[in-house]
């Protein structure tokens, strides 16, 4: 079967931002709450950063106690206007009380706020999941590691924040 030719965006100007990471500086801030699978989805970020053209001096890692704290420490990495995106990574189980929802929804929130306001990539990397084996799918024991994904939007999204159409006059 012959693929059809969509022409519907023809002549109008597209803009992506790239995955080469190569000259952007990168924070990354991590949960040490459930460390055994946050440590997973660290390396995978770290790993993707570097095989995209990072170099090591260009990235820093923050721990902070829980995902609670991390948009705190995002908060002051983006008034530093150092960094071109701040990646957070944490894991949350649901327990038995409602602390699961609170921490997530507003640790979400008040990372969406951040980065709307700073106007600098904050990724949301926090796996909120109702049992632990949830949790290890999307760490990547075996296959997907979030960390790897929650990398790549970084890079692609530095990159896009670097367009000349997208920027302040």
């Amino acid at each position: 079967m012959e693929k059809r030719k969509d022409n519907s965006l023809k002549g109008i100007p597209e803009s992506k931002g790239s995955f080469r990471a190569k000259g952007l500086k990168i924070a990354v801030v991590v949960s040490d709450f459930n460390e055994y699978l946050t440590r997973g989805l660290l390396l995978g970020a770290v790993d993707t950063l570097l095989r995209h053209g990072a170099r090591k001096p260009d990235i820093k890692v923050f721990h902070v106690p829980g995902a609670f704290e991390i948009p705190l420490a995002a908060k002051r990495l983006v008034q530093k206007k150092r960094w071109d995106a701040v990646i957070t990574l944490a894991v949350v189980i649901r327990g038995e009380t409602k602390h699961f929802d609170q921490v997530v929804r507003e640790s979400a929130r008040s990372l969406r706020e951040l980065s709307d306001r700073s106007e600098i990539p904050v990724i949301l990397g926090i796996i909120s999941a109702h049992t632990v084996a949830q949790a290890v799918e999307r760490v990547g024991v075996k296959h997907m590691n979030k960390g790897r994904e929650w990398a790549m939007a970084a890079i692609e999204m530095a990159n896009l924040m670097r367009d000349r159409s997208l920027k302040k006059k």
